[in-house]
């Protein structure tokens, strides 16, 4: 109420001011934040206009990108139940996406193709972020170069192999988002995709197993059974690996459990400390 307002605002002032001058550890976390807060602000107008400089340089056909007909951000009504359907797949090279490719929904999911292991972006700053040109076209294929606001697909799924070298390709892309789009995972748009790891079947029978156990008890089932072992996605064919993707899609959430632990996670798991790292997974190897 206008008439009250600025004798609340001056009491609110009063009391605010008196509380962090008492409570000096908060005043110092807010004084933190706030100081992170503007540093982001800043580095982001340095680099927006140069992101749109770089934008108008990319074709509408994104490099490695797949797209899909619908995305989350359109706003044509006859599209709206679909919007909530749609997801990117970011895959670990060509192979996995031309498995993924053939077997797809074209109406809802689209295929980012990673070359590789992509940019640690943890230690970097924004500016060198942003002329990375594989994590710059990820941005752009994502819609979210200038923020959240225009992601295109509602789930961002992670679709790497079942081994190491996938496993680290996953945290690369986990550390990206953490980084820089950290409201991905927090809004609940960032999954991995969960696929068989081995294959028993006969003539007759086959079944598709997540876990070692999975395969004992399949092998328990079917007689006179033979094993694959999918190394990578790219071994599944694309005619099974539609099942896969389909109704039946296993997708795990990456979430954040607390919230201002995630530096320091970051700094310990992807920072330039090899040497406690290593003495970690010594200790806890077994």
């Amino acid at each position: 109420n206008t008439d009250i307002k600025s004798d609340l605002i001056a009491k609110i002032k009063e009391s605010l001011v008196l509380f962090l001058n008492r409570n000096k550890e908060i005043a110092d976390k807010i004084l933190e934040r706030i100081k992170y807060n503007e540093m982001i602000r800043s580095e982001f107008q340095k680099v927006q206009k140069e992101a749109r400089e770089k934008s108008k340089k990319v074709a509408l056909n994104i490099p490695k990108l797949k797209d899909c007909k619908i995305h989350y951000n359109d706003e044509n009504p006859k599209y709206a139940k679909d919007r909530e359907n749609t997801m990117i797949f970011i895959t670990e090279g060509d192979s996995a996406s031309g498995s993924i490719g053939p077997s797809r929904n074209v109406m809802t999911q689209a295929i980012f193709s990673l070359r590789g292991k992509p940019l640690n972006t943890y230690g970097h700053t924004k500016s060198t972020i942003y002329k990375n040109e594989e994590i710059y076209n990820l941005m752009k294929a994502l819609g979210i170069e200038n923020g959240i606001e225009g992601l295109r697909y509602n789930k961002v799924v992670i679709a790497t192999d079942a081994d190491v070298d996938g496993f680290h390709i996953r945290n690369l892309v986990m550390t990206f988002f953490l980084v820089l789009f950290e409201q991905v995972p927090l809004k609940g748009h960032l999954y991995i995709l969960e696929t068989p790891l081995f294959r028993v079947r006969n003539k007759q029978q086959t079944i598709y197993c997540y876990t070692e156990e999975e395969k004992e008890k399949a092998m328990k089932k079917i007689k006179n059974h033979e094993i694959t072992r999918f190394k990578g996605l790219g071994e599944i064919s694309p005619k099974e690996f539609g099942q896969f993707i389909g109704d039946d899609i296993k997708l795990t959430k990456v979430t954040v459990e607390h919230l201002n632990e995630i530096k320091k996670s970051l700094g310990f798991y992807m920072g330039n400390n090899t040497p406690e790292r290593k003495d970690y997974i010594m200790e806890n190897l077994i």
